[in-house]
């Protein structure tokens, strides 16, 4: 399965100015969609930097929900009882 991660949003933090507000959309093959957003310490890092410690941040939760995900859409074939 191969994830896209598309930037929706990179912000300020409203909360805290020290921060970066950074939400991605992350979606698979079968274009399933999980949206999840991070605050990130700005700091002097780079736009990639903030995305990737945003990305490494939110990459558990994305795993948990694709792979929670993982059967959905599919046809359940109760005569053979598997998954297609």
């Amino acid at each position: 399965m191969t994830l896209k991660y598309s930037i929706n949003m990179f912000e300020t933090d409203p909360e805290d100015v020290s921060k970066t507000f950074v939400t991605l959309m992350v979606s698979d093959d079968d274009d399933h969609t999980f949206v999840i957003s991070k605050s990130v310490t700005t700091g002097s890092k780079t736009d990639e930097q903030i995305i990737k410690a945003a990305q490494t941040a939110a990459q558990s939760e994305i795993d948990a929900h694709f792979a929670q995900a993982a059967n959905v859409g599919k046809t359940w074939n109760p005569d053979s009882q598997t998954i297609e």
